[in-house]
């Protein structure tokens, strides 16, 4: 049969990169190679035990529920914004999706205005606004400003045309960089977003993450212009299980209705048994509130040891406040990588994996010019349920150093060895052989 011609908004479009990442690596251990996974941003915590005990409870759940989601869960979803962060909201302002993914799909859709992405930013941003044909602004951030977007740029762009519609994503902490902003750079922000009727989408996924669990919305300070999107994927260990939020101004009902009427003609509605177990999830409770403790005290050390290894090797990055993702800039290495064929960032995730087997994604990736030699490195690939029991263990106030992670998190320590042993290969044959040498077996396989 002649193949149909295709919609030219999705041509030369691949998978998502971090999919894409994750199938690659898992082939490679299929076929016998060692790969340190470190390319997909898959939370290595399991989910909260009363998470599950209540998804097991709600399993026979079989009935279609309502298009904006569990009302229960829609009320829990608005407390949960209320304690954490501030916000004032009802259950009327919440919708319930498949994964924020798809709400942002959503949202995009039905709101025919520009989409801004400050750069570095998630992967499926600028692919979504291709797929429904909108257009796309960049506005490309600074390693020296911490690789966020500042007010002047936003600025600068709306300027130009002060009365176009736009959509701003804000993603903090930030995938790819690990990154977030300040109270007063929230604030500056929703002026400019104000000044401008802006329409903002808070991706606040990591927002629990945050190393210190001090988070900020920016919807305290444009309340009426600011939509929250969260979800169970990251915090909460459970992105398998795809349920997403968010949640609404008042003064935005029109866009949630909407959504939830293109919903009602796409995926009808979300799990039911998944909506009955993150009624738990989103109430929180003293169980919930220690996994998070332990869950930040771990990242926060190991984020720290990744650059202090990356750092040895003259490796630029930025210390994460919250996530678990970094964003090392390798330019300092550029001659050296020219001198082996590498001149973009792809070349560079590509023989890294090839060479090291550590699979990381490029900074192009991410919306960044490809000969900007950065790279997003996910410390993800260790077994989080026993680092969180023996963290369970340890007095609050100790320290997790290098004798903890050494146990724990080795197999992303010998990651970053490897890359720093393979960057200097080529100036010490001792180094080339190490290279050589595989990783410690662990949670790859």
């Amino acid at each position: 049969m002649k193949p149909q011609p295709l919609n030219l908004n999705v041509r030369g479009l691949s998978l998502s990169a971090t999919v894409a990442i994750n199938e690659q690596s898992l082939r490679l251990i299929r076929e016998g190679k060692n790969v340190a996974r470190l390319g997909l941003g898959q939370s290595p915590f399991p989910v909260p035990a009363p998470v599950v005990e209540a998804l097991r409870s709600n399993a026979s759940r079989k009935d279609y529920l309502a298009v904006a989601g569990l009302f229960e869960l829609r009320e829990a979803v608005a407390e949960y914004h209320r304690r954490r962060s501030g916000t004032i909201g009802a259950a009327e302002d919440v919708l319930i999706g498949p994964g924020s993914k798809e709400l942002m799909f959503l949202l995009q859709l039905v709101y025919y205005g520009e989409l801004v992405i400050p750069t570095p930013a998630w992967v499926s941003y600028a692919p979504q606004a291709q797929i429904i044909g909108r257009r796309v602004s960049m506005l490309h951030g600074r390693a020296e400003s911490g690789w966020r977007l500042e007010p002047g740029q936003l600025e600068e762009l709306c300027a130009e045309d002060p009365n176009r519609p736009r959509i701003v994503v804000l993603n903090y902490p930030s995938n790819p960089t690990g990154g977030t902003y300040t109270t007063s750079e929230l604030k500056e922000l929703a002026g400019v977003a104000r000044r401008f009727g802006i329409l903002l989408l808070s991706d606040e996924i990591y927002g629990e993450l945050h190393h210190c669990g001090e988070h900020v919305s920016i919807a305290n300070f444009y309340p009426e212009g600011t939509i929250v999107s969260s979800g169970l994927s990251k915090w909460c260990g459970a992105g398998g299980w795809r349920l997403g939020t968010f949640a609404f101004p008042r003064d935005l009902h029109w866009l949630l209705d909407a959504m939830a009427a293109v919903a009602s003609e796409t995926y009808t509605s979300t799990s039911a048994p998944i909506q009955y177990a993150a009624v738990r999830a989103f109430r929180g409770g003293m169980q919930i509130e220690r996994y998070l403790n332990h869950a930040r005290r771990i990242l926060s050390a190991l984020g720290k040891a990744v650059c202090q290894r990356l750092r040895r090797s003259e490796i630029d990055v930025l210390e994460p406040t919250g996530a678990f993702y970094v964003f090392p800039n390798f330019s300092r290495w550029r001659e050296e990588l020219e001198a082996r064929g590498i001149c973009t960032s792809e070349e560079l995730a590509q023989r890294l994996l090839a060479e090291t087997g550590v699979a990381v994604l490029p900074g192009s990736a991410f919306g960044r010019s490809p000969d900007e030699l950065t790279l997003r490195i996910a410390y993800v690939d260790f077994d989080g349920a026993k680092a969180l029991a023996a963290v369970e263990a340890m007095p609050a106030d100790r320290e997790l150093g290098e004798a903890f992670l050494n146990v724990h998190c080795l197999r992303i320590l010998e990651a970053m060895d490897r890359t720093c042993k393979w960057l200097e290969s080529g100036r010490s044959s001792t180094a080339a052989e190490e290279v050589a040498a595989p990783l410690s077996r662990g949670a790859a396989e």
